[in-house]
């Protein structure tokens, strides 16, 4: 498994790649297009993210064979999806524990935060609320 620093690393270079945020949102957008999407029976009020503008699904179990977890998404928004396909693609097969401790530092490295709207900004910290919430859940399976 590739450490978790590994992969942000490879997402911070990867958004160097582009000149303008222009760029980088079509990039995200993009990204959109590749999250493992959430079956439709897991698109509850209970897996919906509270305070994001766009209606943001997030699923997250554990492995039992390999004790990491699993991370599956939806969005009716294509930034937004982009977004918590970035999140997923950083956090997924990690242990809860890895994911919990997390800092995410990528997000403040690309420019992530401060290039949203206010109300998107506020659903990206609800998007890392509830994936670490789910991985708190399974910290002792």
């Amino acid at each position: 498994m590739i450490e978790l620093e590994v992969v942000e690393q490879e997402v911070i270079e990867e958004f160097e790649l582009f000149d303008d945020w222009m760029q980088k949102y079509e990039h995200i957008i993009e990204l959109g297009k590749d999250l493992p999407l959430i079956e439709e029976h897991l698109k509850t009020e209970e897996n919906l993210i509270k305070g994001c503008q766009s209606r943001v699904w997030v699923w997250g179990e554990i492995d039992q064979k390999t004790g990491l977890m699993n991370f599956t998404a939806d969005s009716d928004a294509i930034i937004t999806k982009g977004i918590i396909a970035l999140l997923i693609r950083v956090l997924n097969h990690r242990t809860p524990a890895a994911v919990v401790k997390a800092e995410l530092n990528f997000i403040k490295s690309i420019g992530l935060q401060e290039h949203l709207s206010p109300t998107r900004a506020n659903g990206l910290l609800g998007m890392v609320r509830q994936i670490k919430s789910l991985a708190v859940q399974h910290l002792n399976d």
